[in-house]
């Protein structure tokens, strides 16, 4: 009864719900892609934090968690990555989540390999998922953190690199890059004001 009672309170107390998502593509040969480093960074907060996200809703995978008093869902979109707005718009729209609650997480091969840069709005630049949410919001005042992959070899190939896997010689550095940036979402989670999140994890991470 009394964990009854807790989960009520929970339930009544909490004023708004944030979003969190992390882009990617669903299909396994996509797993361990640059361009699923979103779906990674969603895994590792659900990991690290003790949620699962499996349930279908809006085209997508979805987990929720308490953090603190505040209700926060995550989630990874299935519509593959150039269609990732009809699941944002969707989740928005049911979850009735304001785009300032908004948070996605995806990776850029604009910036530097390691570079994490978190804004809290801004254009959709290169990026094609991105693009698609901004269309289907029809804003682009919501909240994103962008992990950088880029080699600086000039003669790589962007489609082809962008779905090959992470290789050996830069998997350490990437699990450094998606442990910070997990960190970053806690901290957003928790209500922790967004200019500190920026001042706090805005940066490179070195190998």
């Amino acid at each position: 009864m009394q964990k009854r009672a807790g989960f009520i309170y929970r339930l009544f107390i909490y004023q708004s719900m944030k979003l969190v998502v992390g882009l990617g593509n669903p299909d396994k040969e996509y797993k361990n892609t640059f361009h699923n480093l979103g779906f990674m960074v969603i895994d590792a907060v659900a990991d690290k934090v003790g949620f699962y996200v499996n349930k279908d809703s809006c085209k997508a995978l979805v987990g929720s968690c308490f953090f603190g008093t505040e209700k926060v869902l995550f989630a990874k979109p299935q519509t593959y990555m150039n269609l990732s707005g009809e699941s944002v718009l969707a989740l928005a729209s049911y979850y009735k989540i304001a785009p300032e609650d908004i948070l996605v997480v995806y990776d850029d091969f604009d910036l530097k390999k390691g570079a994490i840069r978190i804004r809290a709005n801004g254009s959709a630049g290169t990026h094609n998922g991105m693009r698609n949410i901004v269309k289907n919001l029809g804003t682009e005042d919501f909240k994103r953190i962008r992990i950088g992959f880029n080699p600086d070899n000039k003669n790589i190939v962007l489609l082809n690199y962008v779905l090959s896997g992470i290789p050996s010689e830069d998997k350490d550095l990437f699990k450094k890059v998606i442990d910070k940036v997990a960190l970053a979402i806690e901290d957003f989670a928790n209500g922790k004001d967004f200019e500190y999140v920026m001042r706090t994890y805005n940066g490179n991470v070195l190998p």
